[in-house]
């Protein structure tokens, strides 16, 4: 496997987001999905996972004032329990620390436990709503606080 930052428009990085979409669309009510479009990633670090040179995950960070947001964090069911998104996050975390940024923060939702459980492993606790969320009851939030590297 290999995880690198790419572009938004990078081979396959359109298919994983339809399958994202599809994935959360099924979940939760329009008004209760936060999800980045094409134009909007690209103002964002996107880091892909491969497996074989095809586009298994993804995962986006945006700076935001004072602290980063993890957006678009998504593996395919068939990538799934294969160490992806672990390398993922911990790509997400490396280019926070390189740009000095050591708070993280994120959205997901209640009917997704294998992702709570999976931040939660990872070190992250929940907060409360941030930045221009609405108060919902299709979204929990999340927080890291990132050590210090000198």
């Amino acid at each position: 496997m290999t995880i690198a930052i790419e572009h938004a428009e990078a081979p396959g990085v359109l298919e994983l987001l339809e399958l994202s979409d599809e994935f959360h669309n099924a979940l939760y009510p329009p008004e209760g999905t936060f999800l980045l479009s094409v134009d909007e990633l690209r103002e964002a670090t996107v880091v892909v996972a491969r497996i074989d040179g095809e586009a298994v995950g993804m995962g986006a960070l945006v700076r935001k004032d004072g602290y980063a947001e993890i957006k678009r964090m998504f593996v395919r069911p068939d990538a799934r329990g294969s160490g992806t998104a672990q390398g993922i996050l911990e790509s997400l975390e490396q280019v926070a620390r390189a740009a000095h940024v050591d708070a993280l923060k994120l959205e997901t939702g209640p009917l997704q436990p294998a992702a709570i459980a999976f931040y939660e492993r990872n070190g992250y606790t929940r907060i409360p709503v941030f930045g221009d969320y609405p108060e919902s009851a299709h979204s929990v939030f999340y927080g890291k606080t990132l050590p210090v590297v000198e």
